[in-house]
């Protein structure tokens, strides 16, 4: 860490030093070029035309890139460098009329963006190299003689089947090229193809691609060719949108590189559309590359294992201390139970006869008894709300993992389920059977004359209890598990039923039952008699009321008064929106969540969705993610009731439910009920928050943002009051009151999502956000994850076309936003860098909301850079 801090120090005054340089540079300096060029023999092939700024740019980026090597002067290297630079434009003078330039290999030049923007073969197909395209190809073409057809060249190279068309135009091409007739190859032209796709040259990538756009190859590219591959382009990277408005950006390529209207554009032309890189103030992450690369955050590894274990032990109990203490209790007291039973039987009479067997099934009860109690208390949201947000228990009591424990207590109770009965049936029914008359006197105050079988202790009050506790909770378990729950289990086509929210839901509620026969098995003990003793309903009394008080609870509260629905839309990738009238009362915080029932769909079924309004907005808003049968049915409910959209309008939109009084009868009923506490409403507390949305786990984020900007306005005129000196109103002074608990100054927030229509979800939020924050203290990252990653040749078209677009009209068009798009998915580690940069000795809030698939990651580098700098970031997630 010193050397990190001595680099920095380091880099801080180099940067001054180039700063300064920069700023002492007259008005003719600023005018002057520098011209890189390749030279052989009589030819001149032109790299590159730089300012006299972009070389102490430059000059900047390659101190931090050779992480900041001393030399014996830095300003007698400044003008070293100055004068080679003369010598070269006087070089280029000195040609008056150069021959046509050769073209050269490009590699190494300063053209890079536009090199990584041609490449044919990413890293995620075609990188294993010839040797797997050769496997592919003995497969493909086995039945065919050893000739690969045209429509299997994409997958025979690695492509998906979504880039078939892309392939097929660049199997055109190639053959054109090289004058093979017919629609196969063999595998020597096939490594002939290869070897021209993989090239590292330049020219070569971008005579390729300048062919591929040539489709009648008369070297002149003209507006329609450029339309089909845009067309082409959208098609692989699944933007429907772009391509429906390809002819638009067709014209647009062309107004930028055919001002003179020749209705034509040539190779040089494509070559300087290439080289329009994307502007840095919009892609974020270039302006913080040289100093990322500077500080790598490497492990430090430990010989001494003592001190190791020491260091992880302390960092562990750092991060997890709330969730410690809790575990710690809560086995000691189970241990403690255990304990006591054992010992007690130990001394009864049933010792002589069953002996370790029952005490170890009634050991075994006893901590049943006490997790069949606490395990209701996870899910009494309100009771769990109210804590979180009138009390101070939130400091040391870690409310946001209520779910994880309620499963740590389920584990738990089949464990004490499974010892109870083995011990029950296996061991201690067996030995009654099986005793000896004289010690089965001892047993005869408690179950009468000896049974003749075994039947008898199955089919009496405890057993029948037991058993049929036992499969009830089999079923509830089973269903509960991830694969059954989320419907990824594979059953035979009439078991699916058993799949799903659905079945799960309805499952969970077999605990009803369970909970009577549990008092009743607690009620008919064969060893215990006196009621005082049967301990079983002392456990379940309070927490079992506190849960009826919750169900009781939210059916008064949400059938008190139906929400009335003021708008519904329906958006791309299968997302139902609604807006709702808010119920008096109704008070939530940003990230917090209610739950939503439609009767005409199921008129029990409560489904959890966050809430995506703001407080101060006067709606309520969810929207809903079509993945299973509730939401599917409820789809199909609103869709029946909606009006087609009218014009300019996303989405099916009942426009007359805005403006009218009533709710139209053709929409069903809906009831909510809440809010409820989530880990996402505590990001008030933090001066700086990375929120990240994976998908439609975007919603609550999109809440703290609405929330953020409106923060943001009125303490704007907090302050435009304070200089007027104006007096403040009732209002104002409850503004204040809850701008005093508004602690957040940054945000940053990313939004990773597949599809491009996803971005309509929220489209109009993203644009308020980008164009209300006039502090500049939020910064909006969107990534489409079905667009290449920004160097593969599929996406260089649509990213050039992105930074002319948003250049001209300040419009994005992957997201349709003012928010320019990322393509493919974020380098988290960046991400964590650069802010862990831009913020040091700062808490930053990291809230995440989404499938589990990216909490791992995102949690370790929380805990990675919290342990390696000064920024601790404070991880909290929200899984669906």
């Amino acid at each position: 860490m010193a050397k990190e801090g001595a680099d920095s120090a380091d880099l801080h005054h180099r940067e001054s030093d180039i700063e300064l340089i920069g700023a002492e540079k007259s008005q003719d300096e600023r005018n002057l070029v520098e011209v890189t060029m390749d030279i052989q023999g009589g030819s001149v092939a032109l790299r590159s035309v730089k300012s006299v700024d972009e070389l102490v740019e430059d000059e900047k980026s390659g101190l931090i890139g050779r992480k900041l090597e001393k030399k014996a002067s830095f300003g007698a290297s400044v003008v070293q460098n100055a004068t080679n630079r003369m010598k070269q434009l006087k070089r280029l003078a000195s040609f008056s009329k150069p021959s046509p330039s050769k073209k050269f290999d490009r590699t190494k030049s300063t053209v890079a963006h536009a090199l990584s923007g041609l490449k044919f073969i990413s890293k995620t197909d075609g990188g294993a190299g010839w040797d797997e395209v050769q496997i592919r190809f003995d497969k493909l073409t086995a039945a065919t003689d050893g000739n690969l057809p045209r429509s299997l060249f994409g997958k025979c190279i690695g492509m998906n089947e979504q880039s078939k068309a892309y392939a097929e135009k660049l199997f055109d091409t190639l053959a054109r090229q090289r004058g093979i007739q017919g629609d196969s190859i063999n595998k020597l032209q096939l490594r002939d193809f290869w070897d021209r796709i993989s090239d590292q040259s330049f020219d070569n990538r971008l005579r390729t691609f300048f062919d591929m756009v040539d489709k009648d190859a008369d070297g002149r590219i003209t507006e329609e060719e450029i339309k089909e591959i845009i067309c082409l382009s959208a098609t692989a990277n699944n933007l429907t949108n772009i391509q429906k408005q390809a002819e638009e950006y067709a014209a647009l390529i062309m107004e930028e590189l055919d001002p003179d209207d020749a209705g034509y554009i040539m190779i040089d032309n494509l070559e300087t559309l290439l080289l329009h890189g994307p502007d840095q103030t919009t892609r974020g992450d270039s302006k913080y590359l040289s100093q990322m690369l500077s500080q790598k955050l490497t492990p430090t590894f430990m010989n001494n294992p003592i001190r190791r274990w020491y260091r992880d032990s302390k960092y562990f109990l750092q991060d997890n201390w709330q969730r410690v203490w809790v575990l710690v209790l809560w086995i000691c007291i189970m241990l403690g139970l255990f304990a006591y039973k054992f010992v007690q039987y130990r001394n009864r009479a049933a010792y002589e006869v069953m002996g370790h067997c029952v005490c170890m099934a009634k050991g075994a009860a006893e901590t049943l008894k006490l997790n069949m109690a606490l395990i209701l208390l996870p899910v009494c949201r309100n009771t769990i709300t109210w804590l979180r947000n009138r009390t101070k228990l939130g400091v040391a009591v870690p409310f946001d993992d209520n779910l994880n424990f309620h499963k740590v207590i389920a584990v738990a109770i089949a464990i004490g389920v499974a010892v109870h009965a083995i011990y029950h049936l296996t061991c201690d029914f067996p030995r009654l059977l099986h005793a000896s008359p004289e010690k089965y006197e001892l047993m005869k105050p408690f179950f009468g004359d000896k049974p003749s079988n075994y039947l008898y202790y199955v089919t009496s009050w405890e057993g029948v209890t037991g058993i049929v506790m036992v499969l009830l909770m089999a079923i509830a378990f089973t269903l509960a598990n991830p694969r059954f729950r989320r419907g990824r289990a594979k059953l035979p086509k009439h078991l699916q039923k058993l799949t799903g929210f659905n079945a799960f839901w309805y499952s969970h509620h077999l605990f009803v039952i369970v909970y009577v026969l549990l008092v009743v098995h607690g009620i008919k003990l064969y060893l215990t008699h006196k009621w005082y003793k049967k301990t079983t309903w002392m456990y379940l009394a309070v927490p079992i009321i506190i849960y009826a008080l919750e169900r009781l609870i939210r059916a008064l509260r949400s059938s008190t008064e139906s929400v009335k629905i003021l708008k519904v839309a329906v958006y791309p990738g299968n997302v139902l929106s609604l807006h709702m009238s808010k119920p008096p009362g109704f008070s939530y915080k940003s990230g917090q969540y209610m739950f939503v029932n439609c009767a005409a769909v199921s008129p029990f079924e409560w489904h959890p969705f966050s809430i995506t309004s703001a407080p101060d907005d006067n709606y309520l808003s969810v929207h809903i993610k079509i993945l299973g049968d509730w939401t599917g049915n409820l789809k199909a409910k609103f869709v029946k009731a909606c009006q087609p959209p009218l014009n300019g309008q996303s989405g099916l939109l009942r426009a007359d439910c805005i403006k009218g009084d009533s709710q139209p009868s053709t929409f069903p009923k809906v009831q909510v009920d809440g809010p409820y506490g989530a880990p996402a409403q505590d990001y008030r507390e933090y001066e700086v928050v990375l929120l990240v949305g994976l998908g439609i786990g975007a919603t609550p984020m999109i809440s703290i943002l609405k929330d953020i900007v409106n923060n943001f306005k009125v303490m704007d005129e907090e302050y435009g009051e304070g200089e007027l000196g104006g007096s403040r109103s009732a209002t104002n002074q409850q503004k204040k009151a809850r701008l005093e608990e508004f602690k957040t100054r940054r945000a940053y927030f990313y939004w990773v999502t597949r599809e491009q229509g996803s971005f309509d979800w929220f489209k109009g939020v993203m644009n308020e956000a980008a164009e209300e924050d006039h502090r500049g203290a939020i910064e909006l990252h969107s990534y489409c994850t079905s667009v290449y990653e920004e160097g593969d040749a599929r996406s260089a078209l649509i990213t050039m076309l992105q930074s002319i677009n948003h250049a001209k009209s300040g419009v994005d068009i992957v997201s349709g936003t003012r928010v320019m798009s990322h393509f493919a998915k974020p380098n988290w580690r960046s991400v964590y860098k650069r802010i862990a940069l831009n913020h040091p000795h700062a808490r930053v809030g990291v809230f995440y909301c989404g499938s589990p698939a990216l909490t791992k990651q995102l949690r370790q580098l929380s805990l990675d850079f919290s342990h390696n700098t000064s920024t601790k970031f404070e991880f909290h997630k929200e899984n669906f």
